[in-house]
């Protein structure tokens, strides 16, 4: 679903922020701990569903579903800065939330379900998506990402599983999982070609989302954790690159709930209202 594309632009710019080049292969004890790291989120998720905590984390704190609701995009770190170490890698996890007046929870999934639009809704990141197949259980889509971040200039594909759960009739979750990340060298040139998985110079390795929605207060709240795992950032330049990571996290993020907001308000508006609202962004 979404988030994937601002976790990619988070983890170009760990890369060109480190000016790390090199090519690096993902160590099995560094996916054992994205495991175990990705176990641990989906229990929390149960703790929601359990009402040990609230279904929402806007919910969580007095005042945010209040910033919220008046237009705010509001994004956190899940955990501590937003990275957590791991052997040899880094763990990404951020959460954000917006909401949409007057939408629906179908009006939401008619947007998020459109994959082959991905690449209009999510640009100039998102450079191509398609849906791949359908059935009751889950939907598969891939999406190629390209993003230049100071001297480096990257480009991805990723598959993707996407399962979605209902909690009643006006809540639901949606579980993204990468099931396939491949870089993508010289991309645009003829020498282009993918590198096999897990291999590459380590902007992303593995990638996880959790969206939570609800249908209240005459719209729809909307929320994403994303997590990315990535090559790790060299200690000696932690007191530089955290801050840029950090920055462009919440930007990012930001964007792509933005970005998800304004998809779903214009699928509610006549060809000439859109078309209204078109001229006046470019004005």
């Amino acid at each position: 679903m979404i988030g994937r594309k601002a976790l990619f632009a988070l983890a170009v710019v760990l890369g060109a922020s480190t000016g790390m080049a090199g090519a690096i292969e993902l160590d099995g004890s560094t996916v054992d701990a994205w495991r175990e790291y990705v176990a641990g989120a989906r229990a929390r998720m149960g703790a929601r569903l359990d009402a040990e905590q609230p279904f929402l984390w806007v919910d969580d704190v007095p005042g945010r579903t209040a910033r919220v609701r008046r237009g705010e995009i509001v994004v956190a770190p899940q955990v501590g800065q937003g990275t957590r170490d791991v052997p040899q890698g880094l763990i990404h996890d951020w959460i954000g939330a917006a909401f949409i007046p007057s939408a629906t929870i179908e009006t939401l999934q008619a947007v998020v379900h459109d994959y082959d639009r991905y690449k209009q809704i999510y640009r100039p990141v998102v450079i191509a998506s398609k849906a791949l197949a359908c059935d009751t259980d889950a939907r598969e889509f891939s999406m190629t990402w390209r993003h230049r971040v100071l001297f480096v200039n990257v480009a991805l594909q990723g598959r993707y599983e996407a399962r979605e759960f209902s909690v009643g009739p006006h809540r639901g979750y949606t579980v993204v999982d990468a099931t396939d990340v491949q870089q993508i060298e010289d991309y645009g040139k003829p020498s282009e070609h993918r590198l096999p998985a897990d291999t590459g110079s380590g902007f992303i390795w593995r990638l996880h989302s959790i969206t939570r929605y609800e249908e209240r207060d005459g719209g729809v709240y909307l929320e994403i954790q994303a997590m990315a795992l990535t090559r790790n950032i060299p200690p000696s330049l932690r007191w530089l690159v955290t801050p840029v990571v950090n920055h462009l996290s919440i930007n990012s993020l930001t964007t792509t709930l933005r970005q998800t907001r304004q998809a779903v308000q214009d699928s509610q508006l006549t060809p000439e209202q859109i078309a209204m609202h078109e001229r006046k962004r470019f004005q």
